[in-house]
């Protein structure tokens, strides 16, 4: 049988797993398991870098999110999921990899730059809370996509300077070493980037602005009535455009074909906001009612989640203490044996 190819992806456990996560990742992670060898990390490392400081919440979240991954449809038996922080080799090749990078170079990287502005703007200009670790995030994620040989990472755009970064390193070592490490390929995301309930180009956990896959009824409920709608609408017998209305961009993606009825009688006039609201809290709900009830046997389940995270890393583990061994002999670093 023909070798299956490998695939990296993973999330920072920063937080539960929201709608822009399901359709932008976790949805296409399930398709790819069928096709691929996946290797999917829960980098705590990562989430440290700029929550450094509270190590609770990202203790938690580990747990969280790998709940999250279970009941979207992720299968232990097929996708390895493993904690970032259990495997010492990524730390070991990040500092072999920190040799190949100039810190311009990293300062140049289009992500990190728009992160750093990001921290500026909300901190103040001086940039003394970017961070060895923020800067260094780029070569870190280098490590977690060799370490696993990955050929695919599939990834949004906004991402693509950091897997081009880890390209550029791949290429380095290879020259400076000898053909050791796997270049990976870009696969970008097919699913642009989910708009949040208030109109913001991105929906994230900071904004306040997400739906969750582990929401309540009564939460979903709360956050869709106060979504952003067309303003020029006033009366319920205005007509109105759902394409600049919250309510309407998210019929499209849980409405099916019920969206084509519900936008000619907002057109129209003849279907107010609050009805058009209360439909889509009942397909949203609806449409995520097998998620959390998978999600509420594995929260009543924790021993079999920590078992999977368990098994998960220990392959990991096998897997990047193979590729440290390639990469120590080419560095000529691999004493005493």
């Amino acid at each position: 049988m023909e070798k299956k190819k490998i695939i990296l992806t993973g999330d920072r456990p920063t937080g539960n797993l929201h709608i822009g996560h399901y359709f932008g990742s976790l949805q296409n992670r399930v398709k790819l398991q069928e096709e691929y060898e996946q290797y999917i990390l829960i980098a705590d490392v990562q989430a440290l870098t700029d929550n450094f400081n509270n190590p609770d919440k990202v203790r938690k979240n580990v747990m969280q999110v790998a709940i999250d991954y279970l009941s979207c449809g992720i299968d232990p038996n097929k996708s390895h999921i493993f904690i970032q922080s259990m495997i010492p080799e990524l730390a070991e090749l990040t500092m072999y990899y920190s040799n190949l990078v100039t810190i311009a170079r990293l300062e140049r990287n289009p992500t990190i730059k728009t992160e750093i502005k990001q921290k500026k703007e909300v901190f103040g200009n001086d940039g003394k809370l970017v961070t060895y670790g923020f800067l260094g995030y780029p070569i870190s994620q280098a490590a977690d996509i060799t370490a696993f040989n990955a050929n695919v990472v599939p990834v949004g755009e906004d991402q693509e300077p950091l897997i081009e970064q880890t390209k550029e390193i791949v290429r380095k070592f290879n020259s400076l070493y000898g053909d050791v490490l796997v270049e990976p390929e870009i696969m970008l995301s097919k699913m642009s980037r989910v708009k949040g309930l208030d109109g913001n180009a991105k929906m994230g956990k900071s904004l306040g602005n997400a739906i969750y896959l582990c929401d309540s009824t009564e939460e979903i409920a709360r956050k869709i009535m106060s979504a952003l709608t067309d303003t020029t609408k006033i009366k319920k017998d205005d007509p109105a455009s759902p394409d600049v209305c919250m309510v309407g961009y998210y019929h499209k993606l849980f409405s099916g074909k019920e969206q084509d009825i519900i936008f000619k009688e907002c057109k129209a006039g003849h279907r107010g906001c609050v009805d058009c609201k209360k439909q889509l809290i009942k397909n949203v709900c609806e449409y995520l009612a097998p998620i959390q009830e998978k999600r509420r046997y594995y929260e009543s389940n924790t021993k079999l989640v920590e078992d999977i995270l368990l098994e998960g890393t220990k392959k990991a583990q096998k897997t990047a203490s193979e590729t440290m061994k390639k990469v120590k002999e080419a560095m000529k670093i691999n004493y005493f044996e």
